[in-house]
């Protein structure tokens, strides 16, 4: 991958000749130097679901205090995934420890 030296933006390949999206900067490729340059080119990147149906509850993460939407029980266990722009906060998903109801908690 190579970054412009004019604008930062990333560059693409063009008929041997580095190119920059955004203003157009031209530059040679330096064949020498991307060879030290590692890609994603053939490698799995998704490796399938994951079986964990051998793991105990207590293993799957940590619990907070909560309130089920389904039965009432108030504890779950709780994960923290980033699903909008990284400039806004993370959503919480819950997962009951007495009826495994799933649900999310999104900053309003």
């Amino acid at each position: 991958m190579e970054f412009c030296d004019e604008c930062g933006s990333m560059m693409h390949n063009q008929e041997g000749v580095w190119v920059c999206g955004s203003c157009d900067f031209e530059k040679a490729r330096d064949t020498d130097s991307e060879t030290d340059m590692v890609t994603t080119e053939g490698q799995d990147t998704d490796s399938g679901p994951v079986d964990m149906s051998d793991v105990d509850d207590a293993e799957i993460g940590p619990t907070t205090t909560v309130k089920c939407p389904n039965c009432g029980h108030d504890r779950a266990r709780y994960e923290m995934k980033q699903i909008r722009a990284a400039d806004e906060s993370e959503t919480r998903f819950f997962t009951c420890v007495e009826c495994d109801q799933k649900w999310r908690e999104d900053d309003h």
